[in-house]
């Protein structure tokens, strides 16, 4: 089997990747249908759509470390069955509300916020799970594939969402029952895995202050320190495309939506390739994390100065390519040098400052743009995103006595050099 896919060898991570393929589709799916369900209520308030959004993001960022601990507490198998069938259990509310004409904006925040709770739980716990499917050398490949399994769904689910939103002359209701029954793909791997395959953690024992426990945990390694304020200025100034990309459309080329809509379509397409990349790699180390952070940074503040739509948007899948090649790679860092029965909550502490900027950011990006042009935006960002990686860098050289030494030919290369091997707890 080709090393891209060769996690995919394991039955039970088999079963858990084809499900959560189907699931991602239908979650994405849902988004567009919300988004437009919302719109249709509110007679097109745009505030009203960022209070949904608010509602069902927010919840991630909030209870995020909670879903860790409860991650290192019980078996995670069992939570993700929970988690996913609550989750499906949601979509059909929502498309049963819709579906009999009942649906109320206020109907749409409660079943946002609550199905915010439940990701809250379900995403530290599934990232934690990998590693008990495949084991500790397919990690990286596995995390690669998940990736790529998020992106090809957020390629070809707002297109499938449009399509049937569009054959049933602007009812979304379908496309929630629909996304309801994509959530049965992932109950039902669950349910067929072989238990005594996995390569089950130690379960952390109940007990009080288990969550600063985990912060105490992150604070006395340096390495992933490191690795979170990367993540946290890159997920904060850097991965803001969603603001940016409209802007660069409308106001700087002045172009339509449908123009708007091919600049998310190149990032993902990126974003893929670059899933597929990471899922390559069989060794991730803290190094990766820097050199892709310092990679999207310098390809984003070219992004920011191509002179016209066409060069703008063939420079975006580049961008695509080292946003997840950073971000597969921090993952699977935080993830190994761990020890695992703090697993789930150090991954929720990733997951909180990848995510958790974004509230900070967004607003800052839109206002750089608004004041100085939608490039600055961009420029801003990756001057941030570069300059937070290369302190990174210098803070563990100096720190650990690593040589540094970068090169440019035959290819770009950055090579960090210990004086001793680095131990792994």
């Amino acid at each position: 089997m080709s090393p891209t896919f060769k996690s995919l060898s394991v039955p039970n991570y088999r079963r858990y990747f084809t499900g959560m393929a189907v699931s991602n589709t239908g979650s994405w799916m849902q988004r567009v249908a919300q988004d437009w369900l919302v719109l249709q209520l509110s007679s097109g308030s745009a505030v009203t759509l960022g209070i949904t959004t608010a509602l069902q993001f927010g919840p991630i960022v909030l209870l995020s470390s909670l879903g860790g601990v409860l991650a290192d507490r019980y078996d995670k198998r069992r939570l993700l069955f929970v988690t996913n069938t609550v989750m499906g259990l949601l979509a059909l509310i929502l498309g049963a509300l819709v579906l009999t004409d009942l649906a109320a904006v206020w109907h749409v925040y409660v079943l946002a916020a609550g199905l915010g709770v439940v990701a809250a739980l379900d995403t530290p716990t599934r990232q934690a799970f990998v590693v008990e499917m495949v084991g500790r050398e397919d990690l990286p490949n596995a995390v690669g594939l998940n990736s790529a399994s998020f992106n090809g769904g957020r390629i070809v689910g707002p297109a499938v969402a449009g399509l049937l939103i569009e054959a049933f002359d602007g009812d979304t209701g379908w496309v929630f029952l629909i996304n309801a029954l994509t959530y049965l793909a992932p109950v039902i791997a669950l349910h067929r895995m072989r238990v005594a395959e996995l390569q089950r953690s130690e379960l952390a024992p109940r007990g009080r202050g288990q969550l600063r426990e985990g912060i105490r945990y992150v604070r006395g390694r340096p390495d992933l320190m490191a690795v979170l304020f990367v993540v946290f200025c890159l997920g904060t100034f850097g991965l803001n495309f969603q603001i940016t990309n409209a802007l660069m459309a409308t106001a700087e080329f002045d172009k339509g939506a449908g123009e708007f809509g091919l600049l998310g379509s190149a990032i993902a397409v990126g974003s893929l390739t670059g899933a597929l990349l990471g899922a390559r790699r069989s060794e991730v180390r803290v190094r990766l994390v820097i050199g892709g952070a310092l990679a999207f940074g310098l390809l984003e503040i070219v992004s920011g100065v191509m002179p016209n739509y066409g060069l703008y948007a063939a420079s975006l899948p580049a961008v695509g390519v080292a946003a997840l090649l950073t971000t597969t790679a921090a993952n699977s860092v935080m993830q190994l040098s761990v020890a695992p029965a703090m697993r789930g909550r150090v991954m929720a502490l990733y997951i909180t400052v990848l995510f958790g900027g974004t509230p900070v950011g967004a607003p800052v990006v839109g206002w750089l743009a608004e004041e100085y042009g939608p490039r600055w935006s961009l420029v801003v960002g990756g001057l941030v995103t570069a300059a937070s990686a290369a302190l990174a860098g210098s803070y563990l050289a100096r720190r650990a006595q690593i040589t540094v030494r970068a090169s440019v030919f035959p290819r770009p290369r950055l090579s960090l050099e210990y004086p001793v091997s680095e131990p792994v707890p």
